[in-house]
């Protein structure tokens, strides 16, 4: 028949593999095209007397592994205008085979018919060679596409076109990652094929450093499991090699295991969630301040210190049998695809909404200049809490013995700040009052850190102390079927020194709040 292509799998290599009805087709009187000659079934042809035009000059003239597949449909397509051709390709036609995708869809535009005739794939030989079941999960990647085709650790993964060590050495980098550098993976070259199939586990920082990797070669990667403990030694022969977290954090949380550790660090190891706040909160301010300053070193660095946070209590709760990394990680991403049913789901929505977070404009003229002076208290971030800021000012000014011999200094100075104020006020100097007030506040703060009190915390506590008391009173005005606004100033300072006498408020409000839904009802 005129104007059609029949397309056709040559095997994985071995000659014996190739289909009867493909051998009946080669055989027949339409012109054949391969996508290359460079694979062991097509010597054999050659010796049976199969003519073809290869189509390997493509790979020779053009510049990119993209160009040369639609130059190769192109040619193929052109072809097929005049009389019937056969297009013959390694494996399966529709197996890891990009050009036979691009054939049909351009002959079907050109109204020229295809068929595709099957072969057994490389899969069909690789998973006999290694002994792997598809069924159980396979994932298959493009190495020449690791920038669109991401690995998937959960299952196992087979990656194609591994064609030299360049492309391995590629192919490495992109994995690593998604796996631990010595997680150990299967290279197979030639698979099925008699005499020239080679198969060797390494480790998957030695992927490129394999002097036999060709155009036959293929590697699979055996799935990670959801938990396991990392073992970075190196794997004996024989062994098995230990399987890591499915997460990428291993080497960090690794760290903070040791820091934690009875040989780790005396200061890390006295840490609690409590004591961790002040630093959490800094950590993000910092990265606000990175971000605001547009310079991505520092950004990374940022993000860097803040995730050491996040770390440090994971591994709090993982000691205690709460959580891990890995659900905290699990947790936020089944959150965002749960509230994203327009993106990973069927919902569909008329409006596009923006969910944007409002980070301040970078200012261009900050861009590449070089400041040469640095002052001393510049490195202190101004986007900290005032409290916070003020404390981390008072420290880096006391490193180099600008400060209080003890606290008894900085008290006497709070008590002056103060005088300062009343004598504002008096003034009626409302200027005056607000930063004399300021005085009085970064005294305070300087008392706060010569006593060893976080004066951010301090604050935090005594704001919520005040909360509680105050839901104190309206508990009372709602028991007493009053409201607020009708209580007198007595009556509230009675129902606030009342709950200053209870020492567990919050067991209180529990009382309270049932009491609340009972009056309710």
């Amino acid at each position: 028949m005129d104007k059609f292509i029949t397309i056709v799998g040559l095997g994985p290599g071995d000659p014996g593999m190739l289909p009867l009805r493909v051998w009946e087709i080669l055989n027949g009187e339409a012109t054949v095209y391969l996508r290359t000659k460079i694979h062991p079934t097509v010597d054999w042809l050659k010796q049976k007397g199969i003519k073809f035009f290869s189509l390997d000059h493509h790979y020779e003239n053009s510049e990119t592994f993209e160009e040369v597949y639609t130059n190769i449909a192109q040619e193929v397509v052109e072809a097929a205008q005049n009389h019937s051709v056969i297009y013959g390709v390694p494996g399966h036609p529709m197996v890891a085979e990009d050009t036979v995708g691009r054939v049909v869809e351009l002959a079907s535009a050109k109204g020229i018919g295809c068929r595709i005739i099957p072969a057994m794939s490389f899969l069909d030989a690789l998973s006999s060679a290694i002994s792997f079941d598809p069924s159980k999960g396979l994932h298959i990647i493009d190495a020449l596409r690791l920038d669109e085709q991401k690995p998937d650790p959960t299952v196992g993964t087979v990656v194609t076109q591994i064609y030299d060590r360049i492309v391995a050495g590629e192919t490495k980098l992109s994995l690593m990652d998604y796996y631990p550098d010595e997680y150990i993976i299967t290279v197979v070259r030639a698979a099925g094929i008699p005499n020239e199939e080679r198969i060797q586990r390494v480790p998957l920082y030695e992927l490129d450093r394999l002097d036999w990797i060709d155009h036959l070669t293929s590697l699979y990667i055996e799935p990670l499991p959801k938990q396991a403990n990392v073992n970075t030694r190196p794997c004996e022969q024989g062994e098995r090699y230990p399987t890591p977290c499915l997460f990428p954090l291993d080497p960090l949380v690794d760290v903070m295991v040791a820091l934690r550790g009875e040989q780790g660090c005396p200061w890390d190891r006295e840490q609690n969630h409590e004591s961790l706040k002040p630093y959490l909160i800094e950590e993000v301010y910092e990265v606000l301040e990175a971000l605001e300053q547009g310079q991505m070193y520092k950004i990374c660095e940022e993000l860097g210190d803040l995730l050491l946070q996040i770390i440090f209590h994971a591994q709090l709760a993982n000691e205690k049998d709460h959580f891990d990394i890995n659900d905290v990680i699990q947790s936020i991403t089944e959150k965002m695809i749960r509230r994203h049913p327009h993106v990973f789901g069927s919902v569909s929505v008329k409006d596009s909404q923006e969910v944007l977070v409002n980070w301040d404009k970078i200012k261009s003229q900050e861009q590449g200049k070089e400041v040469q002076v640095q002052p001393y208290l510049s490195g202190v971030p101004r986007a900290l809490p005032a409290l916070l800021r003020a404390g981390k000012v008072q420290a880096k000014a006391a490193r180099i013995g600008f400060d209080w011999p003890d606290y008894h200094g900085a008290l006497e100075k709070v008590k002056e700040e103060l005088q300062e104020v009343l004598q504002a006020k008096e003034n009626s100097d409302t200027q005056a009052v607000a930063e004399e007030l300021g005085d009085l506040l970064f005294a305070v703060v300087n008392l706060a850190r010569l006593l060893k009190v976080d004066s951010e915390n301090a604050l935090s506590l005594a704001t919520n102390k005040f909360i509680k008391r105050f839901h104190y009173i309206e508990q009372q005005a709602l028991l007493s079927g009053r409201k607020l606004p009708e209580l007198t100033l007595e009556q509230m300072d009675q129902w606030w020194e009342e709950a200053k006498t209870y020492k567990n408020l919050e067991k209180e409000e529990e009382i309270f709040t049932s009491r609340e839904e009972k009056l309710i009802k």
